[in-house]
């Protein structure tokens, strides 16, 4: 796995990224990888913003996985930051390979450079397969989560 390269996601990735996101049953409900607009118009919104990092991993130029890293200030936890992430989609070819453990081990390695105290995700109910792996990676399922669709 020495040829794998996390890196930031650039404009010329979109179409892979999206493409991942879309790949599975939830994915293929809430994205469009036929119209890449609003795509873009988020990772110029995002590229802006210092808190966030949207990265792929990438073998050579095939884009094989992606996620997006948020650190988030606050005053809980007598004013910790925390990281956030979202996002994790490996490409079906790669499911199995340790890409996913490689690519949530720099999301923790980088939230502590960022001075992180907490690192937290959430996860469909649905995907069981996804809970199983992050609880092999030390996550615990603590909370509850709530969303509200707008």
């Amino acid at each position: 796995m020495t040829d794998l390269e996390i890196r930031p996601l650039t404009e010329n990735d979109l179409p892979a990224v999206v493409a991942m996101l879309a790949d599975d049953p939830l994915g293929a409900q809430r994205e469009s990888p036929d119209d890449l607009s609003p795509y873009l118009a988020a990772l110029e919104r995002l590229s802006g913003d210092p808190n966030q990092h949207l990265v792929v991993a990438a073998r050579g130029s095939r884009v094989v996985g992606t996620l997006q890293l948020t650190i988030v200030p606050g005053l809980s936890r007598r004013g910790a930051v925390r990281s956030i992430i979202e996002g994790v989609r490996i490409h079906a070819d790669e499911r199995g390979s340790g890409l996913g453990t490689q690519l949530i081990e720099w999301a923790v390695d980088e939230s502590r450079r960022q001075g992180c105290h907490l690192v937290q995700l959430t996860s469909d109910k649905t995907r069981s397969d996804a809970h199983r792996f992050y609880e092999r990676l030390g996550f615990s399922a603590s909370h509850t989560g709530f969303k509200l669709q707008l």
